[in-house]
């Protein structure tokens, strides 16, 4: 890890805080989705590295090391867009491969569909292709308890987190995360009351590894992240005939819980999800979670490479 260079960049009037490890003219960029950071790709940053990758990896706006933005109730998707074009200019980079977790899938796509001249090819994890907009997350069908319905609530997690100690936190939407079933609380209970206090960190996440998202969430807190992406996801982006010309892979976990809301595994699985990416080549994962990339990081490091490969040429 210690081969990771860290910088701050001035972006859209904000400094960025970028890791980035290799050199040369193909460049990996690499989003992180919540409760993620930098550190979520310390697997695929090394591995990058050493096929001949230049792998940079940036804490979001309003996240770890990242600065505040003014106005954060303001902030949609489209402010990821800006900040991404803006740091591959400032870094002098004319054409990257876009890699996106969690909801870092979609500003990637929403950069891809925008700037498509910018894009050498697009991966995404545990998120198919979807846009910001009032039908990106069918709630509705889901009950009131579920996860995401309660975190768009001003107000309710920061309740509910203000309970607990940043660390535990992040240690209980990691377990949370990790499962095959929809985080979804009864009536009478929070989001965090649904982890045991005796509930152990899945294996391939460390005591240590949850003490640098701590560090990290302690500094940016949780009040953007909450922003960006829940409270952001239901406002249009303005598209209305979506479609990804840039070749792409998504991957899969067929344990994570993202498969159980309602519509997105049928949309993938039957190819509908090819009609908006038609060079879409898609990967499921046996053993995975929503956490693929850490939990079973040699698997994704080997699919990422050999896609970045085959379209490097």
């Amino acid at each position: 890890m210690e081969q990771i260079k860290h910088s701050h960049v001035q972006v859209k009037g904000l400094k960025l805080h970028v890791a980035e490890i290799g050199s040369g003219p193909k460049v990996v960029l690499l989003l992180h989705g919540f409760p993620e950071i930098w550190y979520t790709w310390r697997h695929q940053m090394l591995a990058l590295a050493d096929a001949g990758y230049r792998a940079i990896a940036f804490d979001s706006r309003g996240y770890g090391e990242s600065e505040q933005p003014q106005n954060p109730e303001k902030s949609t998707f489209l402010d990821l867009v800006d900040d991404i074009i803006s740091l591959i200019d400032t870094l002098g980079i004319n054409r990257v491969f876009l890699v996106g977790t969690d909801f870092g899938a979609l500003p990637a796509y929403l950069v891809t569909l925008f700037h498509p001249e910018r894009v050498r090819g697009i991966v995404t994890l545990g998120i198919p292709f979807m846009l910001p907009g009032p039908d990106t997350v069918q709630s509705h069908l889901l009950p009131e308890g579920f996860y995401v319905s309660r975190w768009q609530v001003p107000g309710r997690a920061e309740a509910d987190f203000g309970r607990l100690d940043i660390k535990t936190v992040v240690k209980n939407i990691y377990i949370l995360f990790s499962k095959s079933e929809i985080p979804t609380a009864a009536p009478d209970q929070e989001i965090m009351d649904l982890v045991e206090p005796s509930t152990s960190l899945p294996p391939w996440f460390s005591e240590e590894d949850l003490a640098v998202y701590a560090s990290l969430y302690e500094k940016s807190g949780f009040s953007f992240p909450l922003q960006m992406p829940y409270r952001s996801m239901n406002k249009d982006c303005g598209v209305t005939d979506p479609k990804i010309t840039a070749p792409a892979l998504l991957i899969m976990g067929e344990k994570d819980y993202v498969l159980k809301i309602p519509g997105i595994e049928d949309y993938i699985r039957s190819g509908q999800v090819k009609h908006f990416v038609p060079d879409l080549d898609i990967t499921f994962l046996e053993e995975g979670s929503h956490f693929s990339a850490e939990q079973l990081p040699n698997q994704v490091n080997k699919l990422i490479i050999g896609f970045l490969n085959k379209h490097s040429a």
